[in-house]
């Protein structure tokens, strides 16, 4: 029987901070792309310009750049998560995120484990605080998914090609 290593809080913590740098610097150039095309607008428009217009404009043009960090931020980890197990993050600290079968994940799995992020950080980020006590090293989101974030010998293997088919028996012996 092969020994799992399952991925630890600290390297979890690092490639999630990786992930979180990727989406804040792309929010970011969307932000400023939003500002840039406001401000034309601005000028260009043919109202009077009043403080009443202006901060109707800003609070849409918030709404929306929130709406749209979000929808970034759930594309990245459900097309990630789902597609190869791996966010960039993930990739280069060589963390994998699986079923417990030894399964690839599904993009509806990476979805549900997206939403169990949010519960997580709920209560002063609890969920993810539980990653280093926990004995499987899971979070709340990688309960409620039914996931294990393991760790990979190398960036390019398959899931075919890591030795997982004992994570459930493994669960007996904790």
């Amino acid at each position: 029987m092969t020994e799992i290593n399952y991925g630890g809080f600290w390297r979890r913590a690092i490639a999630f901070l990786i992930d979180k740098t990727i989406l804040n610097f792309t929010s970011l150039i969307l932000f400023f792309t939003g500002i840039l095309a406001m401000g034309l607008g601005l000028r260009s428009s043919v109202h009077v310009f009043s403080t009443e217009t202006f901060t109707k404009l800003t609070g849409n043009f918030l709404v929306s750049y929130y709406i749209m960090a979000t929808l970034l931020n759930v594309l990245y980890f459900t097309y990630f998560h789902g597609t190869t197990g791996q966010t960039i993050g993930k990739k280069i600290l060589g963390l994998k995120v699986v079923q417990p079968t030894g399964e690839p994940m599904t993009p509806g799995i990476a979805f549900l484990r997206w939403v169990g992020y949010i519960i997580s950080g709920l209560i002063l980020y609890l969920g993810f605080i539980w990653i280093a006590f926990d004995g499987k090293k899971q979070g709340w989101h990688d309960k409620i998914a039914g996931t294990c974030v393991i760790k990979v010998k190398s960036r390019t293997e398959s899931p075919t090609e890591i030795p997982l088919k004992s994570l459930d028996k493994r669960n007996d012996i904790l």
